[in-house]
């Protein structure tokens, strides 16, 4: 088996496959790059008898003779003639597979399993009959199907309402690396980079596997994201219009939201994105938001004591954070770009922002820290408008509301140092702690709290209103993936 860096949740379901005395019919999905191929490939090398990638954009003769390449790997003996149909094609994949799979398990895997679902082509009405009348009576033959087209795979064979309704046994949802697995990575890289130098990558590419084995040993952060992402015709560059064309129908929408989101850290609600791109209020938008939800790169957030028609969109997809504010308005600067760039004002506001998200994604290391991991609790955001002419509005971008009656509230600051918190911001503090009790009218215990990547300097002098603090380290505890 190939080495996998954490999946520790997704390899005890593919452990719990190999065990199964039945057949089982497993979907997999997540964004591009992810994984999600050498996930299967590597847990499944001994046991994979046949496999085929979907061709993008193509026609069905195209995708039939593809087809007939890939199962004469699987019979090298043979030759195989090229089906005219999906069906036909399901009955040779069937006549092949009857004898190798009486004995011991095997796996066939469908990869960008959308793309082979061209127009017209019959695919899925042949595969549903491929697992309904043959596949699913197979107790040694486990059908894995992957696509990056999480929308895609979510409505068509999650939801489906035809001949797959109910017959998946699994379901994966592969998401990038979470900060723990990211160092994990690296380690296994034998790549040496303290803490704050992996959070600055994870800040300008998330946990995209791909993007992260870009980085080469002996690099800082600032150098390898100046080679990687501003360098003449450099990995990162183009990687942002590929990314939402090749998972999207009509994706210059979902780019138009995404682009709008970016302008808006704070996020904006589904009312504010259609008047800001002067959208029809129909359904269009509420699919494109799913499925940019579903796929990853968005996330809604329902204000603390609203509902979710008050839900507010922030983007979460780093890579596209970064790509927005830095990469596209600079590509003809090449090489030395970043380093200029960082430690500027505007990427000093992006960081705190950037980082913010980061800390929204580690919640659940963030509850272990907090040693509230076993207690329900509810996660959301709040703003408020200033009352009187004489107080301030406020906004916080974490809230964790809990079951024991109890309210954490926090403050999240992205530094080089250890932060020292300026006596001139205790006012505005303690106006945030006030102003959250008045509005919301709760009577739960609401503590401050401070995350931020070095500790706060200062803290012990603030010991009566801030109850908390948490460096980055506890981000890096628990490889749990990220939400």
């Amino acid at each position: 088996m190939g080495a996998i860096i954490g999946r520790a949740e997704e390899l005890q379901i593919l452990s719990d496959i190999k065990k199964t005395p039945e057949a089982e019919l497993v979907a997999v999905y997540g964004r591009r790059r992810v994984g999600k191929t050498y996930l299967i490939r590597s847990f499944f090398e001994n046991e994979l008898l046949f496999e085929i990638s979907g061709l993008h954009n193509a026609s069905l003769q195209d995708q039939l003779e593809n087809f007939k390449d890939c199962l004469s790997k699987t019979v090298p003996r043979r030759k195989p003639s090229i089906p005219e149909t999906w069906l036909q094609a399901f009955q040779q994949l069937i006549r092949v597979l009857q004898p190798k799979i009486s004995k011991r398990k095997k796996v066939i895997f469908f990869d960008e399993f959308p793309w082979l679902d061209s127009a017209r082509s019959g695919f899925m009405p042949a595969f549903e009959n491929f697992w309904n009348s043959w596949a699913s009576r197979q107790k040694n033959l486990v059908v894995i199907i992957c696509g990056s087209a999480a929308s895609w795979m979510i409505r068509k064979i999650v939801n489906n309402r035809g001949g797959l309704h109910n017959r998946l046994t699994r379901q994966i949802r592969l998401l990038p690396f979470s900060l723990a697995e990211t160092e994990q990575f690296f380690r296994a890289h034998t790549i040496k980079l303290d803490r704050y130098q992996v959070l600055q990558l994870y800040m300008a590419m998330g946990g995209v596997p791909q993007y992260l084995k870009q980085v080469k040993r002996g690099e800082s952060a600032i150098q390898a994201i100046d080679r990687i992402c501003f360098t003449k015709d450099s990995y990162l560059t183009n990687e942002f219009s590929n990314l939402y064309r090749s998972l999207f129908d009509n994706a210059q929408h979902h780019i138009s939201i995404v682009k709008a989101l970016a302008g808006k850290p704070s996020g904006l609600t589904r009312n504010e994105i259609i008047h800001m791109l002067h959208l029809s209020s129909g359904g269009g938008i509420t699919q494109t938001l799913d499925e940019l939800a579903e796929s990853g790169f968005i996330k809604s957030y329902i204000p603390f004591g609203k509902t979710v028609k008050n839900s507010i969109y922030k983007l979460t997809d780093e890579y596209s954070l970064f790509y927005l504010k830095f990469i596209a308005p600079n590509k003809r600067s090449g090489k030395g770009t970043w380093i200029k760039l960082f430690n500027t004002a505007s990427w000093k506001s992006w960081s705190g922002y950037a980082f913010e998200g980061i800390c929204q994604k580690h919640l659940e290391q963030l509850k272990t820290a907090l040693g509230i991991s076993g207690i329900h609790t509810q996660e959301s955001i709040w703003r408020a408008t200033a009352p009187t002419a004489t107080r301030q509005g406020a906004q916080i971008d974490l809230v964790i509301d809990r079951n024991d009656r109890c309210i954490n509230i926090f403050e999240m600051k992205f530094a080089a140092n250890p932060l020292v918190i300026p006596k001139s911001y205790r006012a505005a503090l303690t106006n945030k702690q006030e102003l959250f009790i008045e509005t919301t009218g709760t009577r739960k215990t609401v503590f401050l709290g401070f995350m931020t990547t070095f500790g706060v300097k200062n803290a012990a002098d603030y010991a009566g209103l801030i109850q908390h603090q948490f460096t980055m380290d506890v981000l890096f505890n628990a490889a749990v993936s990220p939400i």
